[in-house]
């Protein structure tokens, strides 16, 4: 009998994903990785945040939920502490990226580093043939290659965060709610009385549970952030920032500063120490470099390309003429100017409903 080792947030997606792995015949582990203490999770004021429960997933109350499911379907169920590497893996990057001016997507991060990093490894020394989460994604075996594609309802499409995914471990990783929609996970949970069938969805990064990422990375980092300048576009003085880790590109609140018209966060110097704005215009980019590529295929192009790209997790993907350079970096050339083009952030390339690859814009 094939083996799997179900990771279990304890929402309703990764608990349906048990339960069909459970009806398709695998023997099933279930585990909840814990990835951070109460105090990598610091409010406004730097104390633990306790607002967790409705928000985010990793709480107490998430793990008791997934022991619950796990019991319900019989399976066996360990939670794994991964804390210290969460902090080096996912915080840390999160904070250093921040101090550098450039806006991470730690959700990647912690897919990279740890579901299918340090889990995918102890999955291996469980014996296990297959890592499987919740995620809406499908993977599939075409012509001798494995293939990762965007979820049947592009409403949950989760394919973005996943492109660091390798032939290696697209070989043993299962989605089994690819092919499904939200509405009809929940009727299965419901169904199976499963104590979580009605739990919201999370919706914030799970160590910064009040969207106050500034005060996280000043409650974990070494570094005082410093004030500067804003400055206009020719360089210009126009008032004081408060430490370039509280802005990204594109924001327009927050600022602090009255202008007759609707200005911008357009670039982040962290040599200078300056925040630069300008207008609306100034946001709009066709050209786009991405470095530290990761081709899902195994292959890198040589030649230029036409395809599909992803500059955001929840931007639709957008016509563009790929160009390769070398097998870790590209340039993107768009077919229409891009808004609030974001270093830091990932690009995807998409081939229809097959992910390529893709790497951080720089």
């Amino acid at each position: 009998m094939m083996k799997a080792l179900i990771a279990m947030s304890g929402g309703v997606d990764s608990s349906v994903a048990a339960m069909r792995m459970k009806e398709a015949g695998w023997e099933c582990i279930g585990c909840t990785m814990k990835l951070y203490e109460s105090e990598d999770a610091a409010g406004e004021t730097g104390r633990p945040e306790t607002r967790t429960a409705d928000r985010t997933c990793c709480s107490l109350d998430d793990t008791e939920d997934a022991r619950s499911v796990a019991y319900r379907l019989g399976m066996p169920y360990y939670v794994f502490n991964y804390t210290r590497e969460f902090r080096q893996e996912v915080i840390g990057r999160f904070i250093d990226a921040y101090e550098a001016g450039v806006t991470p997507n730690p959700c990647i991060d912690c897919n990279r580093y740890m579901k299918f990093g340090k889990l995918y490894d102890q999955a291996r020394v469980l014996g296990c043939d297959a890592i499987v989460t919740g995620h809406y994604a499908r993977i599939r075996l075409e012509n001798g290659r494995w293939q990762l594609l965007k979820a049947a309802d592009p409403s949950k499409d989760q394919s973005y965060v996943l492109y660091s995914l390798t032939q290696e471990q697209l070989a043993h990783t299962r989605f089994p709610l690819g092919e499904l929609t939200k509405t009809e996970v929940r009727a299965m949970a419901e169904q199976a009385g499963f104590v979580n069938a009605d739990k919201p969805d999370s919706q914030d990064i799970c160590f910064v549970p009040d969207g106050d990422y500034g005060a996280v990375i000043a409650a974990r980092s070494a570094h005082v952030p410093v004030p500067g300048d804003f400055v206009d576009q020719d360089g210009h003085v126009l008032g004081r920032h408060r430490g370039i880790i509280h802005y990204t590109i594109g924001q327009r609140r927050g600022l602090g500063l009255p202008f007759p018209e609707r200005t911008y966060v357009v670039r982040i110097d962290p040599a200078a120490n300056t925040v630069v704005l300008g207008p609306h215009e100034a946001l709009m980019q066709t050209r786009v470099k991405v470095k530290e590529i990761n081709w899902i295929s195994g292959e890198a192009p040589r030649e230029p390309f036409r395809c599909e790209a992803k500059l955001r997790y929840r931007q639709p993907a957008k016509s563009a003429l790929c160009v390769p350079d070398g097998s870790e970096s590209l340039e993107l050339r768009f077919d229409e100017p891009q808004r609030a083009v974001t270093p830091g952030q990932a690009a995807v390339l998409y081939d229809g409903d097959i992910v390529l690859g893709g790497g951080i814009i720089c």
